[in-house]
C-alpha cells in the first residue's frame, strides 16, 4: 500500500506505472460484523453507540469483474447510512448483501460475515475490469453511490428506477471508508482540479441527493422565485441545498439547530434562518401527538421572514420530528419533497392540508448517473462548493460517525484514508484561488491552502 500512496502523492499520471503496481492481497477498512448485528438489541435509541460496532479491520482484496474498478481511496466521507448501518437500524445491512449475493456469481463475493461500509470516495484508479474503456490505471475519480444492473427495462428512462438500484457501501460491499475500494466503472466521475482529495471526497452522495431532490425533474424542478425551506439547512444535505437554491435564484429558508449554525447559513448566503432550538419548536405533544399549533407557528415564522409568502417547496429529510409540519407549511399546490428520514421513518400528517390544499409528496433517493454527473460539473466549475467541516483519520472513523450520529457536527465529516493529512491532491491552485471566498464558510482554516 505504500508504493501506491507514494505513486499518488508523488504526482505519478503515466496509466502502465499505475497497472504496473502490485496490488495488495488485503487493505485496511472499517465494517461492522454479522455476529454482532443484535448487540443494541432491546436499547434505546440513544443507547446505540457506534463506537461500539465500527471495526479498523484487515480484509481481503477482492477481484476486480466486469465493468468494475479497484480505486485506492484517498479520501472519503461519512453520511448517515454509515450511521445506519453501525446500529444495525432499520435493519441490519447484511441482509442487503445476502440479497444481492443470490443474484449472480459474480454479486455473491459481497456476501460476507464482515461488511466495509461508506458511499463516497477521492482516489485514483488502480485495475479496470474487462470492458471499461473510459476510465484507466491513474485516472483521479470521485465516485457516486449508484450501483445498477440494467438488465431489466425499467430502469433505462430513470436508473434510480431500475428493480436492481443499489447504494454502493450500504447495499453493497468494498465502500469507501478503506485503504481500496471496488465500484462499478460508471459510477466514477473526474475528480474536481481545485479541490483536496478530502473536499472532493465529501460532495458525492449528498451532493448529487440535493441535485435530484431539488433541481431534477424527478425532484421539485425548482425554478427562480421559488420559496425554499430546509431543514438542517447546514448540515451535509442541507447545506448542498441552500447553495442550489441560492444558485439558482429561489430564497431558501433555512432551519438550523444553534446560533452557531445560523451563522454559517448566513455566512453561505442566506438570509432568511429560523433557529428551531432557540424558537424553542416543539412538533409532537407525545409520541402519538402531533401538535398542530407548532405547525401554525411554524408557518407564521415562515411568513414573517419571507413577507407573506409560503414555501414553494419543502426540502425534507429529518422525517417523523417534521414531516406533518413540512405538509402544513408548504403553499397551496407546493411540494414536499422527501428522503432519508434521519428521525424516523413513519410519517404522520394531517391529509386535509394536503389533498384539500392540492399539495404533492414527492420521493426522491441518491441520483441517477446523470443527474450525480452534473451535480458534480457543478462542483468542478465551482458553482457548488464543498461543505466540508472537519477531517478524520481512517482509525477515527467510529468517533466520527458518533459525532454524525449526535448532530454534533457541521456540512460534511471527511475521513481520510490513504492521505496522510489534509490540503493534499490540489491540481489548480488558480482555480481555488479565486473560489476560496465562496470555499471559506464551511472550512475558513483552509482559506489560505493552494
Amino acid at each position: 500500500m505504500t508504493s501506491i500512496r507514494d505513486a499518488v502523492l508523488g504526482g505519478e499520471s503515466d496509466p502502465a506505472a499505475f497497472a504496473a503496481l502490485a496490488v495488495p492481497e488485503s487493505y485496511a477498512a472499517v465494517t461492522v460484523h454479522a455476529d454482532e448485528s443484535d448487540m443494541f438489541e432491546g436499547l434505546p435509541g440513544d443507547d446505540k453507540d457506534p463506537r461500539k460496532s465500527l471495526h479498523l479491520d484487515e480484509v481481503a482484496t477482492p477481484q476486480v469483474g466486469p465493468g468494475e474498478a479497484l480505486v485506492a481511496v484517498m479520501a472519503s466521507s461519512v453520511n448517515y447510512n454509515t450511521v445506519w448501518s453501525a446500529i444495525f437500524e432499520p435493519v441490519p445491512t447484511f441482509s442487503f448483501l445476502r440479497r444481492y449475493g443470490r443474484r449472480s456469481e459474480l454479486a455473491r463475493r459481497h456476501d460476507l460475515p464482515y461488511h466495509v461500509l461508506g458511499s463516497d470516495l477521492s482516489g485514483v484508479v488502480l485495475r479496470v475490469g474487462a470492458g471499461v474503456s473510459a476510465w484507466r490505471p491513474g485516472d483521479r475519480v470521485v465516485a457516486h453511490c449508484l450501483s445498477v444492473e440494467l438488465e431489466r427495462p425499467e430502469g433505462h428512462d430513470d436508473t434510480m428506477l431500475d428493480p436492481d438500484q443499489r447504494i454502493w457501501g450500504y447495499e453493497t460491499n468494498f465502500g469507501g471508508l478503506a485503504e481500496l475500494a471496488l465500484v462499478k466503472a460508471n459510477q466514477l466521475m473526474p475528480m474536481p482540479a481545485h479541490l483536496t482529495w478530502e473536499e472532493a471526497a465529501c460532495s458525492g452522495l449528498v451532493n448529487s441527493t440535493a441535485y435530484r431532490q431539488l433541481v431534477s425533474r424527478n425532484g421539485a424542478n425548482m425554478k427562480q422565485g421559488d420559496t425554499v425551506l430546509i431543514w438542517g439547512a447546514s448540515g451535509g444535505l442541507g447545506s448542498y441545498a441552500t447553495q442550489y437554491a441560492l444558485r439558482g435564484g429561489a430564497t431558501p429558508v433555512c432551519v438550523v439547530s444553534s446560533p452557531e449554525k445560523a451563522e454559517l447559513a448566513r455566512r453561505a448566503g442566506a438570509e432568511l434562518v429560523i433557529d428551531r432550538v432557540a424558537e424553542g419548536f416543539s412538533f409532537w405533544h407525545d409520541e402519538h401527538t402531533p401538535n398542530v399549533g407548532e405547525w401554525r407557528r411554524l408557518g407564521q415564522c415562515i411568513r414573517d421572514l419571507t413577507g407573506g409568502d409560503d414555501p414553494d417547496i419543502v426540502f425534507e429529510h429529518p422525517g417523523r420530528e417534521t414531516f406533518g409540519a413540512s405538509v402544513y407549511v408548504a403553499r397551496r399546490g407546493g411540494t414536499i419533497v422527501t428522503c432519508a428520514s434521519t428521525t424516523g421513518f413513519l410519517h404522520s400528517f394531517d391529509n386535509r392540508y394536503l389533498w384539500m390544499h392540492l399539495k404533492r409528496i414527492i420521493g426522491t433517493h441518491f441520483a441517477n448517473y446523470h443527474e450525480a454527473w452534473q451535480a458534480n460539473r457543478l462542483v468542478a466549475k465551482g458553482r457548488i462548493q464543498p461543505t466540508l467541516s472537519r477531517t478524520y483519520h481512517l482509525d477515527q472513523t467510529a468517533d466520527a460517525v458518533h459525532d454524525v450520529r449526535r448532530n454534533a457536527h457541521q456540512g460534511k465529516v471527511g475521513v481520510l484514508c490513504l492521505a496522510p493529512e489534509e490540503g493534499l491532491g490540489v491540481r489548480d491552485a488558480e482555480l481555488r484561488q479565486r473560489l476560496m471566498p465562496s470555499v471559506s464558510p464551511y472550512r475558513p482554516r483552509l482559506g489560505d491552502l493552494t
